[in-house]
Order: structure tokens, then C-alpha cells, then sequence
């Protein structure tokens, strides 16, 4: 069993690699095709998604989700919404690390600005925005496969937002969906094993 959870691994870390080095080769054709296709109408609609998209944003739905969960007597649901806070917040920090490390420059810096690694115009990599979003809802895909598949379009547009806006690159975007799905599968694998012994217990007892 051990050994098919390390192959499993193994071929996740093969294939995100292989999908990183894909997304910096498409960085600028993407940025290029965006920038050619604007239109303010989008513009607008984008600049809204991105506004709100972010994870202050995230965090406020998820303490009153959890909230209306308690208010309700639900345990389970209460635990989900805290482990999707928890998602976020191990996202949002690990993501602000990497890109404090990494001082790359947004898309629209332009070449001739002075080059600061504590400056948000050299934060890009990896984008906040989805990092945390992608960490939130998988959570929830991971406890309920039929909600989180419904709130999938949340994160991906959020992602095409901050590409759209130039305030982030393919790479940035495709890195941050990783790092967001690993912190879901961290907290999932803590949460999860509880529960299965709970639906253990329950059948002994039957």
C-alpha cells in the first residue's frame, strides 16, 4: 500500500514538473494573446473577479460558513469550512514566503523600474490569489466531490483574471494551482483519516 501511495507521488511530482516547464515556455505567447484581446467591458469584469478573488475575501466567506454550520448543530460541515480556512491560511503563507524568495516581477513592471525584492510590484511568483483560492475549494473537493466540483470555475477564473490584468504570468498562475492542491491534500490527510475511522467505528457497531 505504501509503495503505491510513493508511485502515486512520484508520478504527481513527474507530471507538475513537466506542466511548470510547459507553463514558463508559454509565458510570453499567453501574455501576448491576452494583451492583443482586451476589451474594457472584460477589463472591468476581470478587475472586479480579481478584487474580490482575493483572500481576505476567501477567508470572511469561510468564517461564516463555519459559523452558519455551528449555528446549525453541523459538526461535519463545521470542520470542513475550518479545514478550508486552514487550506487557505497555510497557502497564504507559504505562497508569501516563495514569493519574497523568488522577487520576481509582475508582467507590467517595466524594464528601466529599479528592482526592489520587498516591493508588491515583485511579487509575482507564485499568485496569491490562487494559490489560496485553489487551497479553499479543495478542501471542499475533497470533502464533497459534488460541491467542489461546483465551485471549480471559482478559482480558474480568478486565475485568468490576474493573467488578464498583467499582474501575473502563466507560470505564476499554474505554480500557485499546485501549491494550492498540496495544502488541500495536507489538511485533507489530516481530517480524513478521523473520518474514516468514525465510518469504521459506525459500521462495527452495525
Amino acid at each position: 500500500m505504501k509503495a503505491k501511495i510513493v508511485f502515486y507521488w512520484l508520478i504527481g511530482i513527474v507530471i507538475a514538473a513537466i506542466v511548470m516547464v510547459a507553463a514558463f515556455y508559454f509565458d510570453e505567447p499567453v501574455r501576448n494573446f491576452i494583451t492583443q484581446h482586451q476589451s474594457r467591458a472584460t477589463h472591468n469584469f476581470m478587475h472586479k473577479v480579481s478584487r474580490f478573488g482575493d483572500w481576505p475575501e476567501h477567508f470572511a466567506l469561510g468564517l461564516v460558513l463555519a459559523g452558519l454550520a455551528w449555528w446549525r448543530g453541523s459538526k461535519k460541515w463545521t470542520r470542513i469550512f475550518l479545514a478550508m480556512l486552514a487550506a487557505l491560511a497555510i497557502a497564504g503563507l507559504v505562497g508569501r514566503g516563495i514569493k519574497i524568495g523568488t522577487g520576481r516581477a509582475r508582467p507590467s513592471v517595466r524594464a528601466e523600474e529599479v528592482w526592489n525584492r520587498f516591493s508588491t510590484k515583485y511579487h509575482a511568483f507564485p499568485s496569491g490569489h490562487v494559490a489560496a483560492s485553489t487551497a479553499f475549494f479543495g478542501v471542499l473537493f475533497f470533502a464533497n466531490r459534488r460541491a467542489g466540483l461546483a465551485c471549480l470555475p471559482i478559482p480558474i477564473l480568478i486565475g485568468f483574471s490576474r493573467m488578464y490584468l498583467d499582474a501575473h504570468y502563466l507560470s505564476d498562475v499554474v505554480f500557485a494551482t499546485i501549491l494550492g492542491i498540496l495544502c488541500a491534500i495536507l489538511v485533507g490527510r489530516l481530517s480524513l483519516p478521523q473520518r474514516g475511522k468514525a465510518e469504521i467505528a459506525k459500521r462495527k457497531l452495525v
